[in-house]
């Protein structure tokens, strides 16, 4: 009665300030009295529908929302709208701003209009990954007069009479994704530039457009970021109208442009001083010395990705002189790169906060030490399949790099238990891999668990030293793992199952090959882990139908179990 009475003092301006205060978990808070729950309730912005069964209820509660997704229900559909909007107050739609539909694919035209017909102040869609949206559900998005926002990645349907609709009924918008919209072509694009003359982000990724539709884009006066990967039938042509164009971009991807080339590449930069970011990966056999040379005049330039491109030490001393507020490079796969390339790179660019080495098998311990030495901001270093790699750069990553959150050392087969102990001084780490590292036990995994309490996704594909016991410190230790991959990791066992159900956050994983775990681990997995979306089991021939009923009746949120004991390759 005294905890009661002394909540009830506090004013809801009080109290709000509180909450702003808090994390994203906020169930312990709202728990503890009425006022509290109140408060959240009433101010809450954003809510994510895990079942569907629970969508009126929760609407009615969180009634001030201004982001409803509902990607985690796939099955929803167009009754389940009609009864949802019917029942109820539907407050909630009045101020709804973000509308998340993303592989809702069981939602039809009928219902998607219904939602934004009810919306009249809806912002921003996400139907991507929609795979069946066509014209019909386009002409449903035309109606949000409002809408600055779309994302159609993958609506494959959708042709140049449904963009029409769009441009037609969305002049406002800002942004626009169309990735792998494969019905669209230059028509719809030169449509969508003379009605939607706001455009600030553009992504036409894979479409079968040409030159002439980056003749049409370059019209576009306030576009930002221009996005255009794999569109292989533009040529340099098309980069050449964009040179006097936009004059307001500051980032182009053309990366597996096929036709594109280092003088198209030039054409652009010469016409923007003010670019920022450049991906160009796969699309250039070599990175030219003109075209390096040429970066010099980007005085804002802070990203850089050249993956799969031919590269000298020379090239990456030019950069490391030339572009030294980067603050990423990818360098993936690219042949070519060196411990001495290296080495001049970062001595100029000390700004470097993420870069990207992947398969770059010359790089040794120098080079990787002289990065930790050089780069104290690096907050994500990929490294996979480097494996000159070892214990003694990894010992300088921990002493230096404090910031670090993500490390890819998949393959790399110098890593052992010390080099683990020396990382585990990066405290900040979130995401790490260690896929075929081969040489790492639970006495290493015992070290992360231990000093890396904010990881949330660790990936241990074919550790097969990795057993039960490691698992046991790891969920003690990282409790808010949400990613896990233990594929191939025989050492598994129940027992090591049972541990993983401890983890309340997770999501996603893989289980792969696991022939020692059985129904009874999976039952315990299937009772706790409550978010679990993604689950694979394939080649785990001791589960039986007990284990699959178990995560039929528990698992609700299930996307997919992914599993070849049976003939179906996927339930």
């Amino acid at each position: 009665m005294l905890s009661e009475s002394v909540f009830c003092l506090l004013t809801e301006d009080l109290l709000i300030r509180v909450l702003e205060k808090l994390g994203p978990d906020r169930k312990p808070w709202r728990l503890v009295c009425k006022e509290f729950l109140r408060v959240e309730s009433s101010t809450r912005k954003k809510i994510r529908i895990l079942r569907i069964e629970f969508l009126l209820g929760l609407l009615e509660k969180f009634c001030n929302i201004e982001t409803l997704d509902l990607s985690m229900c796939p099955r929803i559909e167009d009754g389940a709208v009609s009864v949802v909007l019917s029942q109820g107050s539907a407050s909630w739609t009045r101020g709804l701003r973000r509308l998340v539909l993303s592989r809702a694919t069981g939602l039809g035209h009928v219902g998607l209009e219904m939602l934004i017909r009810a919306c009249p102040m809806l912002e921003g869609v996400d139907v991507s990954h929609c795979w069946g949206y066509g014209d019909r559900e386009a002409a449903a998005l035309s109606c949000a007069a409002r809408l600055r926002e779309l994302n159609m990645d993958k609506c494959l349907g959708v042709t140049d009479i449904g963009l029409a609709k769009i441009a037609v009924g969305c002049g406002k918008l800002e942004r626009l994704s169309l990735k792998w919209c494969l019905e669209i072509s230059d028509l719809g694009i030169d449509l969508l530039c003379k009605k939607c003359l706001d455009l600030k982000f553009l992504d036409v990724s894979y479409l079968k457009v040409t030159s002439e539709s980056l003749r049409s884009i370059a019209s576009l006066l306030k576009l930002e970021v221009f996005v255009m990967v794999g569109c292989s039938l533009v040529d340099d042509v098309g980069l050449r109208f964009l040179e006097k164009g936009c004059p307001l971009l500051k980032a182009i991807d053309v990366s597996r442009c096929d036709c594109v080339s280092s003088s198209g590449l030039i054409s652009v930069i010469s016409g923007h001083g003010g670019l920022e970011q450049l991906d160009a990966g796969y699309c250039l056999s070599e990175l030219s010395a003109p075209l390096v040379k040429c970066l010099e005049n980007l005085k804002q330039l802070r990203i850089i990705r050249i993956d799969g491109v031919r590269v000298s030490d020379f090239i990456l001393q030019t950069i490391g002189t030339n572009c030294k507020s980067l603050v990423e490079l990818g360098l993936s796969k690219c042949v070519g790169v060196t411990n001495k390339g290296i080495v001049q790179l970062v001595s100029g660019c000390g700004y470097l906060k993420i870069l990207d080495l992947t398969c770059c098998r010359f790089i040794s311990d120098a080079a990787i030490s002289t990065i930790a030495d050089s780069c104290p901001d690096l907050v994500c270093l990929k490294l996979e399949s480097c494996d000159m790699v070892t214990e003694n750069c990894l010992y300088q990553l921990g002493l230096n790099c404090s910031l670090l959150k993500e490390l890819d050392l998949t393959d790399c087969s110098g890593v052992d238990d010390i080099a683990l102990r020396y990382l585990s001084r990066c405290s900040e780490l979130v995401r790490l891999k260690l896929g075929l590292c081969t040489n790492i036990s639970d006495i290493g995994l015992a070290h992360i668990a231990c000093n890396c309490p904010k990881m949330t996704e660790l990936d241990l594909y074919r550790c097969v030293r990795i057993g039960d016991d490691g698992l046991a410190a790891l969920t003690s230790g990282c409790k808010g793992l949400t990613n896990l991959n233990l594929s191939y990791c025989n050492r598994i066992t129940d027992r090591g199952l049972e541990y993983i159900s401890h983890l309340g956050e997770l999501s996603d994983l893989e289980l792969r090959g696991l022939s020692n775990i059985t129904s009874i681990g999976i039952k315990a997995v299937a009772i706790s882990c409550k978010r679990l979306a993604d689950l694979d089991l394939k080649h785990c021939e001791k589960i039986d139908d007990s284990g699959f009923w178990a995560l039929a009746f528990y698992s609700q949120n299930l996307r997919q179990v992914s599993c070849t004991t049976f003939t179906q390759s996927s339930y």
